[in-house]
């Protein structure tokens, strides 16, 4: 097997794992929108759980827009933050499968 062969493999592999992370994100964020909005009890440990993993990955955006309804906050700032992340991934993965 050429070294070029394996190169390009584990770059593919890399980009196959990092497009997985990034949508698990994308998934924790969009999760947590929806049980907000279909006002989920956060004293629950699925849902604190989200909601916890929700903040770490909201990109410092959960106060980018204070409308009256906290739910439609939550909507605009988290909805924005996820879909930063999957911009974020696919840029990421395309370049690391343009490398190889």
């Amino acid at each position: 097997m050429a070294v070029g062969t394996t190169a390009r493999r584990g770059a593919g592999l890399l980009a196959s794992v990092l497009r997985i992370i990034g949508l698990l994100i994308v998934a924790v964020l969009v999760v947590f929108i929806v049980l907000t909005l279909l006002d989920a009890n956060f004293g629950n440990t699925f849902a604190a759980a989200i909601k916890d993993l929700a903040g770490n990955f909201d990109l410092g955006l959960s106060n980018l827009f204070l409308p009256a309804d906290p739910k439609v906050g939550v909507l605009l700032n988290y909805g924005v933050a996820a879909i930063i992340w999957y911009v974020i991934t696919s840029v990421v993965v395309r370049i690391v499968r343009r490398v190889s």
